[in-house]
């Protein structure tokens, strides 16, 4: 099972989540600030970070940044209800989902199964390597490059490229992208596309304020092309 890196100030919760996960086979390290949880980083080597954005101290949006400096490890927020502008920093600072709490322990589990889950948009018959303009997609070993240089995506970032490329000039709304990238089958936050597409567009394209790749249709959604 996948081991989880907890950084929750709450005792109640941080125990609470922590023994919800560890029912489910996780291996699990709790800290209870920033600080604590990035000293805990390197050494329980976790593959995935379950972080809470109200800290104190370091807040959970300056450890997501530091994480992102060195690493693409997925990283899943929780946040109070309420907190959405703290939501949108967190996504543009590179979480890849986030939960509101409190959270049952099974929500928190699929969340973590979604997230850590390698989506597979080859398609049959599909390249196991394709080149539009300077970017290379290798779609078997899920990497991307941009004019030969190997490109730090996040999980996200690497789902929602593979998807959209696999479907040259077609059309995805918000919800679409939801439900195929992040696999929210409910009516979701479209902030989680808008935040993870400019993100990409950062690393992927030429000039990310008029974009090649990542194309938006107004009142549509976005589309892969065309070049």
């Amino acid at each position: 099972m996948p081991r989880v890196l907890l950084i929750e100030d709450d005792p109640a919760v941080r125990e609470g989540v922590e023994l919800g996960l560890r029912r489910r086979g996780h291996d699990v390290r709790a800290a209870g600030t920033g600080e604590a949880g990035l000293a805990a980083l390197a050494e329980f080597r976790p593959d995935l970070l379950l972080l809470d954005l109200m800290l104190p101290g370091m807040n959970g949006v300056q450890v997501c940044r530091q994480v992102r400096e060195h690493s693409q490890l997925p990283i899943i927020m929780l946040t109070a209800r309420g907190d959405d502008f703290d939501v949108v920093i967190g996504l543009e600072a590179g979480a890849d989902d986030y939960i509101v709490k409190p959270a049952r322990p099974e929500v928190i589990e699929a969340r973590i199964r979604a997230v850590l889950r390698r989506m597979d948009d080859s398609g049959p018959g599909r390249p196991a390597i394709e080149v539009y303009g300077d970017l290379t997609i290798d779609r078997v070993g899920l990497t991307v490059t941009k004019a030969g240089r190997p490109l730090s995506l996040a999980p996200s970032e690497l789902r929602l490229l593979l998807h959209l490329s696999a479907a040259p000039e077609q059309v995805f709304s918000r919800q679409q992208l939801l439900e195929n990238v992040w696999e929210h089958t409910f009516h979701a936050d479209a902030r989680l596309v808008d935040a993870c597409v400019a993100r990409l567009r950062s690393k992927i394209e030429p000039d990310a304020r008029s974009p090649r790749y990542v194309q938006t249709l107004r009142g549509f959604g976005y589309r892969f092309g065309p070049l």
